[in-house]
């Protein structure tokens, strides 16, 4: 975790113009719009439809009044005829525009959770994509924030794009009557345009920023709660509950202050979009006015214009709507963009895993690895965390990795089933480099238990055959070798009975042989075990060895071990010290000639005796 209350230094605010992010706004439209081209289509001639029967009521009202209205006053008899004609016209153009309506918000909707949805899933096989090395430089949460708000983000400008698109329609005809009823006064109420174009490109300049800044603040939230829950044991035993509230409280704050500043300019410019129509109308009367007396035009011709300037008015308080989206979807589409324009991913072979039965033949050839982000104190790159490794294990046997903290043990056992690859060398499964094996193959192969077991909040079953086709009598027998059947046949349903989130009603020891059963179960020619039997009792630890080593499983085993009773069940040791391996040897003879290996291995064994003494 981070320090209480630190705080991440703000993103550096975007250089690019208000133009840019209309350009990228517009931009990020034509991606859903080739993507979704059918349903587009379809929301946007609802729209224009809508837009068209909106500027057809006029003609509706008119001709109404002309053939009804009118007649009546005069006359003092209404047309039969003609008022079931107005009837019929007024309920024709409600019902189609209904219609239109249904088709229009149908379209957006569909669109925007059509490309919403595609997002999410290509992010999400970038994720699996990605390497864990990439993966360790971005925080949970920030991964989070790209699959959820920022896609959202990105996408928010569907909604009111068919109706944008489709009140062109509307107001290009509106514009055209305007111009055919009073040249003057239509340029004289088209002078809104440019009020409402540069009070968008002030708006983008003063939201753009504000919205980098909120997307990238909802990401760091994200991460702090991740945190706080994924450490809930940490956070409680150690009593930091109003530290991390605090915590999370200072940047929900900062989101907070920020989302209201942007809230804020939203707020004025608003108002200004529904304040300009109006504006123009009223200059429109005025000049109006004026020509009247004068002789100009006629009375009828003002009040149409002002009439179909407020028609106009919709139209551009929907495109003010979509421009309104635009820093937001602009901040929201980088973010995701920057996710899937990663390059990072592994390189895969052609070749199939090495298929055979009994165990796998490892080979490691002067492997060498440094984290690409490690520093010293100092600031300069840190030093190389494994160096000219090279050992071979045969067919069939057990290695121990035995080391001190950080001499690259952990590090090693990850290269070895290719999480990362190493910076120079080799790591060859049967003679085949990993590298040149085709994707998802060395899975069938090998099998890696790691330090922290997982568990999902599934059944036992469940959690040991995550999905394959494994019948009952090989899980059992994979809880057998890992000694584990014993506890599982005691729980109340067996192996239906549910663990809950992260095996929550397990102990330690219990999680890690159910982590290892599900290893076992897939029967690996090669079985990486780092540090994997941490949790359970010397005595238990020595019975699963003693069955990986019977030949029942007759898999290659390497293993990360501490204990002496643990190490001295492998055939061979590989002793790591600085990243280095310092000696190798079968483990009686390096207790004899190696004074640092007996010295590490005898205090941990020590160590574990006073830990009994004092319990």
């Amino acid at each position: 975790m981070t320090a209480a209350g630190a705080e991440r230094p703000a993103p550096p605010m975007h250089s690019r113009t208000t133009h840019s992010t209309l350009r990228e706004g517009f931009a990020v439209l034509w991606v859903a719009i080739k993507r979704e081209p059918w349903v587009f289509t379809l929301s946007t001639i609802g729209a224009v439809v809508f837009g068209a029967l909106t500027v057809a009521d006029a003609w509706v009202l008119g001709w109404a009044t002309d053939h009804v209205i009118v007649p009546a006053q005069d006359e003092g008899v209404t047309p039969t005829g003609a008022l079931i004609t107005a009837a019929a016209m007024f309920v024709g153009v409600a019902v189609v525009r209904g219609a239109s309506i249904v088709a229009r918000r149908w379209g957006a909707g569909v669109m925007q959770y059509r490309m919403q949805a595609h997002d999410r899933r290509a992010v999400t096989r970038q994720y699996l994509r990605l390497p864990l090395a990439w993966h360790q430089r971005h925080p949970t949460g920030e991964l989070l924030s790209n699959a959820n708000s920022d896609v959202e983000a990105a996408w928010a400008p569907i909604a009111p794009l068919p109706m944008a698109v489709g009140t062109v329609a509307m107001m290009v005809i509106a514009v055209v009557q305007m111009l055919l009823s009073d040249l003057v006064l239509a340029v004289v109420g088209l002078m809104v345009f440019p009020l409402v174009i540069l009070s968008n490109l002030v708006f983008q300049r003063f939201q753009s920023p504000l919205m980098t800044r909120v997307q990238a603040l909802r990401a760091e939230l994200s991460e702090i709660a991740h945190e706080s829950f994924d450490g809930a044991l940490v956070v409680k035993s150690l009593g930091r509950e109003t530290e991390e509230t605090e915590r999370f409280a200072d940047k929900a704050s900062t989101l907070r202050d920020t989302t209201v500043r942007a809230g804020f300019v939203r707020a004025v410019f608003d108002p200004v979009l529904e304040a300009l129509p109006s504006l123009g109308v009223l200059v429109v009367l005025a000049v109006g006015v004026a020509r009247v007396e004068s002789g100009s035009t006629a009375a009828g011709d003002v009040v149409n214009v002002a009439y179909l300037l407020m028609v106009v008015a919709f139209p551009i308080r929907s495109l003010g709507w979509l421009l309104g989206e635009f820093p937001r979807s602009v901040v929201g589409f980088r973010r995701v963009r920057s996710v899937l324009d990663e390059h990072g991913e592994m390189q895969y072979g052609p070749e199939p895993a090495p298929a055979g039965s009994g165990g796998a033949r490892l080979e490691v050839r002067h492997v060498g690895f440094r984290y690409p982000d490690a520093v010293d104190e100092h600031g300069e790159p840190g030093a190389a965390v494994l160096d000219d490794v090279t050992f071979t294990v045969e067919p069939g046997r057990t290695v121990a990795l035995v080391g001190a903290t950080a001499a690259g043990k952990s590090t090693l056992a990850t290269l070895l089933f290719r999480l990362v690859d190493p910076d120079r060398g080799t790591i060859a499964l049967d003679g085949r480099d990993l590298r040149d094996l085709a994707p998802g193959t060395l899975a069938t192969q090998a099998a890696l238990v790691p330090q922290q077991a997982f568990l999902f909040d599934d059944t036992v079953r469940g959690n040991i055959t995550l999905g394959a086709d494994v019948g009952d009598d090989e899980v059992w027998e994979a809880l057998r070798t890992a000694q584990g059947d014993g506890f599982v046949a005691a729980l109340p349903d067996g192996l239906d009975t549910r663990l809950g989130e992260r095996g929550a009603t397990l102990s330690g020891g219990q999680r890690q042989r159910l982590s290892l059963a599900r290893a076992l179960v897939r029967r690996p020619r090669l079985l990486v075990m780092d540090d994997a039997t941490s949790a359970v009792d010397p005595e238990v630890e020595a019975r699963i060895l003693a069955a990986l080593r019977s030949g029942a499983r007759d898999s290659t085993v390497v293993v990360v071990a501490y204990r002496k009773a643990t190490i001295g069940l492998a055939d061979e040791v590989v002793f790591l010290a600085g990243g280095r391996i310092v000696d190798q040897g079968p483990h009686h003879e390096l207790l004899t000639r190696n004074p640092a290996y007996a010295e590490l291995v005898n205090a941990y064994e020590d160590q574990q005796v006073d830990e009994e003494v004092l319990g």
